[in-house]
């Protein structure tokens, strides 16, 4: 098997020292970890070609600051931050949940190259194509409670055509994953130093 090598995509900001959601704090540890996982990852489970969802075993959960944590009532528990464009309202990091588990959203180079958003993305293409890189991390996760999911925002833009995996739902699915966003959101929220 070709050795793997990463790239992080244009989006992410899990290995910065100020992020919103997962932090990577532990950033050799934990590529070497995903780097094993993506070796032993079984892609006839993906729903979109190259887009892997990879699961990562308990070690993970030492490199990373969860992403969430439950929300409160207070609003001195929040900050303001810049996020993809737009300010949000996020729960500060030393509220995030303990995690249970680690994950992440992981392509392959092809598959990357193929989304919608990157397409749409001249440099992002070009940066891609000279790396050198096999698969692009799309989003590490360190989650907290139920199952992470999508924040309604990303569901949406996928839904409207950001993502190729979304183009695989049924009605019935998007309902059920709405009711489960909805749910989720209502608990938790995302954290940001």
């Amino acid at each position: 098997m070709t050795e793997i090598t990463f790239k992080t995509a244009e989006i992410v900001t899990a290995f910065s020292s100020e992020t919103v959601g997962t932090k990577v704090i532990d950033k050799d540890r934990f590529l070497a970890i995903l780097a094993e996982a993506v070796k032993n990852h079984d892609p006839s489970n993906d729903r979109a070609e190259g887009q892997h969802f990879v699961m990562l075993p308990p070690e993970a959960c030492q490199c990373v600051s969860a992403g969430v944590g439950q929300r409160t009532q207070n609003p001195d528990d929040y900050v303001a931050r810049l996020y993809r464009g737009n300010v949000e309202i996020f729960l500060k990091r030393e509220l995030a949940a303990k995690i249970k588990g680690c994950a992440c959203v992981v392509y392959t180079k092809e598959a990357y190259l193929r989304d919608p958003d990157v397409l749409a993305n001249e440099a992002e293409v070009e940066f891609v194509n000279e790396s050198g890189a096999t698969h692009i991390i799309v989003a590490p996760l360190a989650f907290a409670g139920p199952q992470p999911q999508l924040s309604p925002y990303r569901f949406v833009h996928n839904l409207a055509g950001g993502n190729r995996e979304a183009e695989t739902y049924s009605a019935d699915e998007i309902r059920a994953k709405a009711k489960d966003i909805k749910q989720y959101a209502d608990e938790w929220c995302t954290v940001a130093d």
